[in-house]
């Protein structure tokens, strides 16, 4: 194989790696933690081992499902916890999720009495018996683009497109992703809330999206209950959230409750080109043998 031959494989390797890590690792980047001011005391290790047991817990069931909640040790060393992942992410993304979790609340928080850590696709929270109960709408997180959207009109689109959402999270029993003019939108309760206090922690992460962001092109508001984001386009919404973007010119929705997941198109069209690749690759292979056969004859 000659050194072009060689070139053109390692140039089109790293370009299909790099966008297969891209994809793969969007979902597990740090959103937020939340942490415990109050260390827990363990002189005989029960918690340490009640936390240890609860992770384990936890993490072997992300394989299976995308909510649960288990609790573990027993009296006052007791201690409850649960994991949910987007309603959008595979079983393995799941996992591959969560499983990152236990390492980064003990890198973040230490051994609290506890603690929340919030990745992009998946979150996980325990706590020890008797801590103190907050709210449902209590508001954990916020964040709006630094870049606001161009000309007017923005605003009514972002809101049609939350109401969209808003009634189909509580449809869909708990999540719901939708586009609609190169917006893209997405809502999630936590995996126990039924639909009514669904709606409600929803409608409200919505007004605190509206007020807070304004014309914001992108913004994202954890409850403790529930979350939304949202994401404005200008070129249409990218095929990783909607297979068939919504043109900006109709009021067509393109949606994705729980049973969907976006990320198939990225992975048939880097597929696809890796397929391409390797045919390119071969091709080149046989010229090139060829060559050296012409040449001694």
């Amino acid at each position: 194989m000659g050194l072009p031959l060689k070139s053109l494989f390692l140039f089109l390797f790293l370009i299909l790696s790099s966008e297969l890590a891209e994809s793969a690792s969007d979902y597990t980047t740090l959103v937020y933690k939340g942490c415990s001011k109050e260390p827990f005391t363990d002189p005989n290790g029960v918690y340490s081992q009640a936390l240890s047991a609860l992770f384990g817990s936890l993490v072997s069931q992300s394989t299976k499902t995308k909510f649960f909640k288990a609790t573990t040790g027993s009296g006052q060393a007791s201690m409850t916890g649960l994991f949910q992942c987007r309603g959008d992410l595979s079983n393995s993304d799941c996992y591959n999720c969560v499983s990152r979790l236990p390492v980064l609340s003990d890198k973040l928080c230490g051994k609290t009495t506890a603690a929340r850590v919030q990745l992009l696709g998946c979150y996980m929270l325990y706590e020890v018996t008797g801590f103190a109960q907050i709210s449902g709408m209590q508001i954990l997180y916020k964040t709006c683009g630094a870049t606001n959207a161009a000309g007017r009109g923005f605003e009514e689109r972002r809101d049609t497109a939350f109401s969209v959402m808003e009634n189909g999270v509580v449809s869909a029993h708990g999540f719901y992703a939708t586009s609609y003019q190169s917006l893209y939108v997405m809502g999630q309760c936590e995996g126990d809330v039924g639909d009514s206090d669904c709606g409600e922690c929803i409608k409200n992460a919505v007004q605190r999206a509206e007020v807070e962001c304004g014309s914001s092109i992108s913004g994202q508001v954890y409850l403790y209950k529930c979350f939304i984001s949202y994401s404005y386009y200008p070129n249409g919404v990218p095929g990783r959230h909607s297979s068939s973007a919504a043109s900006s010119s109709s009021g067509s929705f393109s949606s994705s409750p729980s049973g969907q997941n976006p990320g198939k198109t990225v992975a048939i069209i880097l597929g696809g080109a890796a397929g391409v690749a390797f045919v390119v690759i071969c091709l080149l292979f046989a010229r090139s043998l060829k060559k050296k056969h012409d040449g001694m004859c």
